[in-house]
């Protein structure tokens, strides 16, 4: 099946604000064009609500332009995955039991990006608390991928990475636990993002696991990746795990390569489907050809990787989740007493995953059992981040696949539960280590006569963001970042 023709780029955001900061485009123009962009795609389910005050954002960014503010961000339609808060809008999380919920406050991550000049279109369909690698389990239904509709767009910011590849807004934000930004973006085609835990602010993100969890950007553009982490890195008073470091994001160049020790992880080097081999392969041959070394390190504790992160974020889960019993806010069932309201309210409003998820962590932190399993998880977890921190003693970055293999098809593994926590494999590590990584699109591969993007992930020392940034720049100078629109959607809806 030949390769169909590289559509003609479509504006990033780093274009859009530069020509609404000119006078060239308004921001109601631009929020007129994403609306009609997410009508014309209703079918990929990637957006689940609008904001009803997005006009009024529009309006209010353009008096701003009037009056001589300079914004990064004028004027760009934005989406933001529902769990992430923005006063006024549903923040449901995916899940029937918050289905009810309007958000009092804005997060801090979505508040920089309107203070910037974005305008919040909306929000993006996601797992149910973000917990899933497919976005299949929201209550609003399974958002699609737009490369293939019968196929899953990964999780559990599906919608966001969908959003983003489809052409619906030219970026978006998502939140990663355990790669549910990059695992997504590989499976989509585009950027994803997990900053060094700390770098942006979790304010205002709905908790699946506190230690863990970190929101982070999609884009179509190394530059654009740079303008989104220049707004929302910083440290914020509002959440005691921010870090006060300055972000100096730029866009690099092929010379960022020249001189770069990339060391390849050997135990991502198994499992892997032909095609995402042949992208790491091309993309290490493309890295060597800018005068880059490659060299492999071995991370030995990787193989505990997968069972560490589900012994930390299940029972981090189980606490988080403890306030959601229809008394407060959220959906509430009728029952004979206190007792039986919260746990029908429980029983109807969480689905399976999370029933399942909360039950393991509440077993695992239970008397009798929080030494065999969160406290030695813990133990592991520490050795996992002393062996990265070993390898970056002789490596800049260290790189894997993204994902063992490209898209899926919906229900594949709905009902196989440690088949699709093995679709992680290669991103928990990171979360565990509270390290950034970049998952860059770098290739294709041909499954059931569908072309399908994978990705390859790029690993960087704890707050050096930056320079995976700048080296998503260098790649697509020397044409190694590989991005195109989908097939279905060659060209964006006017």
């Amino acid at each position: 099946m030949p390769a169909p023709e590289t559509a003609a780029p479509w504006p990033t955001a780093t274009d859009l604000a530069r020509a609404v900061q000119a006078g060239e485009l308004t921001p109601p123009e631009l929020l007129t064009q994403a609306l009609g962009r997410i009508e014309a795609a209703r079918d990929l389910n990637a957006v689940v609500s609008l904001h009803e005050g997005a006009a009024e954002q529009a309006g209010r960014v353009e008096a701003r332009l009037s009056a001589g503010e300079t914004l990064p961000l004028a004027g760009v339609p934005i989406l933001v995955k529902d769990n992430i808060n923005v006063a006024g809008t549903r923040t449901t999380c995916g899940s029937r039991i918050l289905s009810t919920y309007v958000s009092s406050y804005t997060a801090t991550a979505a508040q920089n990006l309107l203070s910037a000049g974005a305008v919040i279109v909306g929000k993006a369909n996601m797992d149910e608390f973000a917990m899933g690698s497919s976005t299949e389990s929201s209550a609003s239904g399974p958002t699609l991928n737009p490369w293939d509709r019968s196929r899953v767009p990964g999780g559990s910011s599906g919608g966001s990475a969908a959003a983003v590849a489809a052409g619906l807004t030219p970026v978006s934000l998502g939140s990663d636990t355990g790669g549910s930004v990059r695992q997504p973006a590989a499976l989509c085609g585009v950027y994803g993002l997990k900053p060094t835990y700390g770098r942006v602010s979790r304010y205002g993100l709905v908790a699946y696991a506190s230690s863990l969890d970190q929101i982070g950007p999609f884009a179509r553009s190394a530059a654009d990746l740079a303008l989104m982490m220049n707004v929302l890195a910083g440290h914020d008073p509002h959440d005691a795990t921010s870090l006060d470091v300055p972000a100096h994001f730029t866009r690099g160049g092929a010379d960022t390569l020249r001189g770069l020790r990339v060391g390849v992880v050997r135990e991502s080097l198994t499992g892997n489907t032909p095609g995402v081999e042949a992208a790491l392969r091309d993309t290490l041959g493309a890295l060597r050809g800018a005068g880059a070394s490659v060299g492999e390190v071995g991370i030995p504790e990787l193989k505990y990787a997968v069972a560490t992160y589900y012994l930390i974020a299940m029972p981090e889960a189980s606490s988080n989740l403890a306030r959601y019993d229809g008394m407060v806010y959220g959906q509430r069932e009728p029952g004979a007493d206190v007792t039986g309201s919260m746990t029908l309210t429980r029983e109807k409003g969480f689905g399976r995953e999370v029933q399942r998820r909360i039950m393991i962590g509440t077993y695992a932190l239970s008397s009798g059992y929080y030494d065999a399993y969160y406290s030695k998880a813990m133990k592991v977890r520490r050795l996992i981040a002393d062996e990265f921190a070993q390898a970056f003693a002789d490596y800049d970055v260290l790189v894997t696949p993204t994902s063992p293999f490209p898209a899926f098809r919906r229900g594949e593994k709905t009902h196989d539960p440690l088949a699709m926590y093995a679709a992680d494999v290669d991103t928990v590590a990171i979360n565990l280590a509270g390290l950034p990584a970049l998952s860059v699109p770098a290739g294709f591969e041909e499954v059931q006569g569908a072309r399908l993007p994978v990705g390859v992930q790029f690993i960087a020392p704890a707050l050096h963001d930056e320079r995976l940034v700048a080296l998503a720049g260098g790649l697509e100078d020397i044409g190694a970042a590989q991005l195109e629109a989908p097939p279905v959607l060659s060209a964006p809806v006017p």
